[in-house]
């Protein structure tokens, strides 16, 4: 009897050690969100609406106005709710208790971090910006339609067409690529919360196959003391040049530099058009495409709003049917400044910009000039330069091109 006693307590007491090392070892996970206890707090998530201001919004939920103005007054500087944008997320956090009183709110202007401010206890503000991971990256393709279309297609980040686009700017018209025309490119993206894309910091190489012609891309130091980084092709030349291809990012030419151009409404006859039209939606950025001198900036019935540039005593350009001027007479711009936005201005059936653009007095078609190229390296750094870019041509050349067969 005695024995089945010592038995049963025996087994009793190794089953609750069994427990108490199984619960031991698997304690319950507590999962926090902005710092709380998601067990201990109800956390409600909105969106801001026309009209909603930050005091409203506590207000509503039972903070009164003397208590909002101090933790604002306790908080300044380290929290910024002035201007709260409409559809942006805010977070409202409530004890989760029969009282339920709201503990803090926490608005998401970007994804990239957020600001905080704690009202009850101890009140504190703080804003937050969210830990940045990189990843280099590569991407190729052939161009059936666009390169943003393309890049689209293969579920790359098609914000890459705005990078390669300033890497070429001076080299390759973006409005003329061709479908067959291929690319490749090495890159590095950002991330927050290790998925969601933030941008892109860097490109590292990019290579076209353009009308036949290849045209590689490389980021360089070329001024270590400045800092300046420029792009260089294969041969060690710079990408750069005097004149940028376009004054407009994107869009289409809608009418070239023609001296015998006929149209209908006037008997068919020739009007020459001594300019190059980039048809765009009114309010587009329009850029200087050089360096130069603010010499006009004015309206006319024909021209609309405009803005002339004197770059140097051989080049002048023109820029016509501007919504409005961002530019004053006798300003300096460098090369790619925002001078105005694509309008109706003047003379026009639908939303352009008219480039026109003149040498030695004359206008010409800015596409068959041969325009001077930015100043070479120095031998010294070009030899360095082929040694340092050797791995990165290496690797760019091994990514394969992507098709649509192959996605």
């Amino acid at each position: 009897m005695k024995s089945k006693i010592l038995i049963t307590a025996l087994i009793i007491l190794l089953s609750s050690c069994s427990n108490y090392d199984v619960e031991k070892e698997n304690p319950k996970t507590i999962e926090y969100k902005y710092g709380y206890n998601k067990d201990q707090y109800i956390f409600q998530e909105k969106k801001i609406k026309s009209g909603d201001t930050f005091g409203d919004i506590l207000e509503d939920v039972g903070i009164d106005y003397p208590e909002i103005f101090e933790a604002l007054q306790t908080t300044k500087g380290n929290v910024d709710f002035k201007k709260l944008q409409i559809g942006k997320p805010y977070t409202l956090i409530f004890s989760n208790d029969s009282l339920k009183t709201l503990k803090a709110f926490v608005y998401h202007p970007t994804i990239e971090g957020y600001s905080f401010i704690q009202l009850r206890d101890s009140v504190f503000g703080k804003t937050i910006v969210k830990p940045k991971t990189y990843k280099e990256r590569e991407a190729s393709g052939v161009i059936d339609n666009s390169l943003y279309v393309t890049l689209d297609e293969q579920n790359m980040n098609p914000l890459l067409t705005y990078y390669l686009s300033d890497i070429y700017a001076w080299t390759i018209d973006f409005f003329r690529l061709e479908k067959g025309d291929r690319f490749k490119v090495i890159y590095t993206e950002s991330f927050v919360d290790d998925t969601i894309s933030v941008g892109i910091s860097r490109v590292k190489a990019a290579y076209f196959l353009h009308r036949g012609k290849e045209q590689y891309a490389f980021e360089y130091e070329t001024d270590s003391i400045k800092g300046i980084v420029e792009y260089l092709d294969q041969d060690a030349k710079n990408l750069r040049r005097a004149f940028l291809q376009s004054p407009i990012r994107f869009g289409t030419i809608s009418s070239r530099y023609n001296l015998r151009r006929r149209i209908a409404y006037y008997g068919n006859r020739i009007r020459p058009h001594k300019g190059t039209d980039f048809a765009a939606p009114v309010g587009t950025g329009i850029l200087s495409t050089a360096n130069g001198t603010i010499v006009k900036s004015s309206y006319t019935r024909a021209n609309g709003r405009y803005v002339t540039v004197k770059h140097n005593n051989t080049y002048s350009t023109q820029y016509l049917h501007m919504r409005k001027s961002n530019v004053r007479v006798g300003q300096q711009i460098e090369q790619g400044d925002l001078i105005g936005w694509v309008g109706m201005t003047g003379n026009t059936s639908g939303p352009h910009v008219c480039y026109r653009f003149w040498k030695n007095g004359l206008q010409v078609d800015p596409f068959k000039q041969k325009l001077p190229e930015a100043k070479p390296i120095s031998e010294s750094l070009k030899k360095q330069y082929f040694r340092d870019i050797s791995l990165t041509r290496s690797q760019l050349d091994s990514i394969k091109i992507k098709t649509k067969s192959s996605i």
